[in-house]
């Protein structure tokens, strides 16, 4: 199965990623990121992207919809947060968007927007990647979230093609 290698190299690379950004976000008193009583950074705020104005996380990353989510309502279970990772709930800080919270099937808390509940991409790299724009996967298809919590589903910035119809464009 093509699952274990894609989750293999997801897993690299976010181990790679954390590591090499782990040290400049939580150690300076003076940072501007909203630190929620966990100490992780979190908030939501709009940002622009390819895909125009797009929110974003309180590090930078895209976050994304799922067109197969109800109102405060997830569907993504483990197998796809391992892709799709919840964005956290935690508190507001100025100049964010007003968010809400849910849970995964899993139970794992997930911040929303509008009743959306909104996600990263781990195949997002860095502020301004929408990586995921387009993806079919998961029971639905995932789409930037515009700073109203809608998707965004711009045709000129969607993938082409997806690489297959039953594995989609990331084959897990």
């Amino acid at each position: 199965m093509k699952i274990p290698t894609v989750v293999a190299i997801a897993a690299t690379a976010l181990l790679t990623l954390s590591a090499c950004g782990s040290g400049s976000s939580s150690t300076g008193a003076g940072s501007t990121a909203t630190q929620n009583s966990g100490g992780g950074t979190s908030g939501v705020s709009v940002a622009q992207t390819s895909l125009g104005k797009v929110l974003v996380d309180g590090q930078g990353m895209t976050l994304y919809v799922l067109s197969a989510d109800g109102h405060d309502h997830s569907t993504c279970s483990t197998q796809c947060l391992q892709f799709w990772p919840a964005a956290s709930p935690g508190s507001a800080g100025k100049a964010s968007i007003a968010t809400g919270r849910t849970a995964t099937p899993d139970g794992t808390a997930i911040a929303t927007v509008a009743g959306h509940p909104v996600y990263t991409f781990s195949l997002d790299h860095q502020p301004g990647d929408v990586n995921g724009e387009g993806v079919n996967e998961f029971g639905g298809t995932w789409y930037a979230a515009s700073p109203t919590g809608n998707p965004v589903t711009g045709a000129a910035s969607a993938p082409s093609s997806p690489a297959s119809s039953s594995g989609g464009r990331y084959g897990y």
